[in-house]
């Protein structure tokens, strides 16, 4: 019996990758996948891989722009592995990214891009379209996108160079028709985004969208179809959310508990901006942004914020955050609360500003002159970064001190579905400003929380001096050597007492075995992923990730004791796993990465393995 053409093959789970020029829409084209599978829905988790350059010469491999998706009818942790699909706009793109695809994989080709300038710009002595070894390897579809798009928008009155901008929709079309996906969602953004102020262009994707889709339906060539079922998913509202978007709501959701107005200043840089561009698009929430002049007056105004009795915040990455040192100082010595957000890219320097690391957790803890702790927490997911963001305020509140929440570019730029929370739910993290009716004394402090009682300037009876010099608990000026000693002291033990509120260690595994795997930040996807595979062929392993970096949680020493070995990856030379030796005195085992790229899980897994079986 011979198989039926456009036979559908139901997949559990599926990576597929959209590459091209920078102005080719590869973002928007993987946005809206993304998007699509959510209302399925699956479970998704992307990967948006931007080029340095803010506009590369066309065709070069510096200017390959990519967007993965990984979309599944199981949980997903990660953007997965190797692509199954990759879709090349032009040379340049399946240059760099052909060496991903995984053996057998689909492998769909623009090949009007396949000129002779465009391949020598990639590197390609000749076209490796004719080179039979590419469909052997893999499922090669090589289509004219271009000249298919031209032809849909020929009786249109778009230039054609307009219409060449739509050629992205042709691919995204026939990827849905490929996967099972359907088109009526993006149908539904093109109008939203376009119909009222353009229509002719909002027009034209629509009809290349269809295009590419119904290219697949009337096709002479016999090709695979791919079903995804339904995620199996709890019951709620849901959304698509990015690391950025989450941590912005975050620091949202905390100024509502707490009760304070947000008040957010900062300084374009990659790749933190869009959490400002979120935040100023909450104006109805109380919410004040101010973009200044540069990262230096972005912290010194957020404290001002602060001062003033506003939740204040700032966001950077590295270089930023290397400005911002002496204010950070500041804010420490004046115990004011204050979010700092350290989304990190590959540094140093300007380095790799579009891609991931997680080299900023020295500077994050010693950064800075003086003896000058402070808080340190961690987000392990773009959803994650809602909740990390408003455990760091909570903190910051409470204990009257600036917080450092590191993310990274890869949890920034990733998305995945998040499950939006009940407020009821989120903890009252309010804090009373000094009471007009009581004397006050600048650094008169809760016994508990060994917090200051801020009080708000203007008020009368509520007069004191806070700033960089030191003071005595009145508020004085003090140069005093036993005074400096015990003011000093006394900030390091409020943010070691903050490991009193912490809830206990989750340990995915048993609590004692033989390899134990400490992750912290954008790891937890890879590191959880491997782990649970490994379970699933009855190998003993568990992990637990980190989300308060300083203090450090006060069970993890005697999780510690019950493993043989202690492994932890990173995106950076061995930092944390450096901090745990010095805690616990114990041998870890790093294992790093620097390459502005995640942990592949297979990577994680294999090294997991020759613990356990050596």
């Amino acid at each position: 019996m011979t198989q039926p053409t456009h036979a559908f093959h139901e997949m559990k789970s599926v990576v597929v990758r959209f590459a091209g020029d920078s102005g080719d829409g590869m973002q928007i084209v993987g946005e809206r996948f993304t998007d699509t599978s959510v209302t399925v829905p699956n479970s998704i988790a992307t990967f948006p891989d931007f080029p340095a350059e803010i506009r590369a010469p066309v065709g070069t491999i510096g200017g390959v722009s990519a967007f993965q998706v990984h979309f599944g009818s199981n949980q997903v942790l990660t953007p997965g592995d190797e692509p199954d699909a990759l879709v090349a706009m032009n040379p340049a793109a399946l240059a760099v990214h052909l060496c991903d695809l995984a053996k057998g994989g689909l492998l769909v080709v623009n090949s009007a891009a396949f000129t002779e300038e465009n391949l020598k710009m990639a590197g390609f002595a000749t076209n490796p379209l004719d080179d039979p070894s590419l469909s052997e390897k893999y499922t090669l579809i090589s289509l004219d996108i271009t000249g298919l798009a031209l032809e849909s928008l020929k009786d249109t009155t778009l230039t054609n160079r307009e219409k060449l901008r739509c050629k992205n929709f042709f691919a995204l079309g026939f990827m849905y028709w490929v996967y099972s996906r359907p088109i009526e969602p993006t149908i539904d953004y093109i109008n939203s985004k376009w119909a009222k102020k353009m229509p002719g262009l909002a027009d034209a994707n629509i009809r290349v969208l269809k295009a590419g889709y119904f290219l697949g339906e009337t096709s002479e060539t016999t090709r695979n179809r791919y079903m995804v079922a339904r995620a199996d998913v709890a019951p709620g509202v849901y959304r698509k959310i990015s690391g950025n978007e989450a941590t912005a709501l975050g620091l949202i959701a905390a100024s509502k508990r707490s009760g304070r107005d947000l008040f957010f200043a900062g300084y374009p840089i990659t790749p933190a901006t869009s959490v400002m561009e979120t935040l100023n698009n909450y104006k109805h929430f109380g919410v004040k942004t101010l973009q200044v002049e540069d990262e230096i007056a972005a912290i010194g105004v957020a404290i001002g914020g602060s001062y003033a009795g506003k939740l204040g915040c700032t966001a950077t990455s590295g270089p930023g955050m290397c400005l911002k040192g002496e204010f950070i100082g500041l804010a420490i010595t004046t115990e004011l609360p204050l979010v700092i957000v350290n989304v990190q890219r590959g540094g140093p320097s300007t380095g790799l500003p579009t891609k991931t690391e997680q080299s900023d957790l020295f500077q994050a803890l010693y950064g800075r002159h003086g003896e000058s702790p402070l808080p340190v927490v961690a987000a392990n997911s773009p959803s994650d970064c809602f909740m990390a963001a408003f455990e760091a305020a909570r903190i910051a509140i409470q204990y009257s001190t600036p917080v450092i929440l590191l993310t990274d570019g890869y949890l920034a730029n990733g998305s995945e579905p998040w499950l939006i929370p009940d407020e009821s739910t989120l903890p009252d993290i309010s804090r009373p400003f000094a009471d007009e009716s009581q004397p006050y004394v600048a650094f008169k402090r809760d016994p508990e929380t060994l917090a200051r009682t801020q009080a708000i300037p203007g008020q009368v009876g509520l007069e004191h001096r806070i700033g960089g010099i030191e003071k005595n608990e009145k508020g004085a000026i003090s140069y005093d050597p036993e005074n400096h000693s015990i003011m000093t002291g006394l900030r390091a033990a409020k943010v070691a007492g903050i490991a009193k509120s912490l809830p206990p260690l989750e340990v995915n595994g048993a609590r004692k075995g033989k390899v134990l795997v400490i992750g912290w930040g954008g790891t937890y996807g890879a590191i959880t992923s491997a782990v649970n595979s490994l379970h699933a062929e009855g190998f003993e392993v568990s992990c637990t990730h980190l989300r308060h970096l300083n203090p450090l949680p006060s069970d993890l020493g005697e999780l510690i004791k019950g493993f043989d070995k202690i492994l932890v990856p990173e995106l950076n030379n061995g930092q944390l796993s450096l901090i745990i030796r010095a805690n616990y005195l114990v041998d870890t085992i790093s294992m790093n990465k620097i390459m502005g790229r995640p942990f592949k899980v297979s990577e994680i897994r294999e090294h997991i393995l020759k613990l356990i079986t050596a």
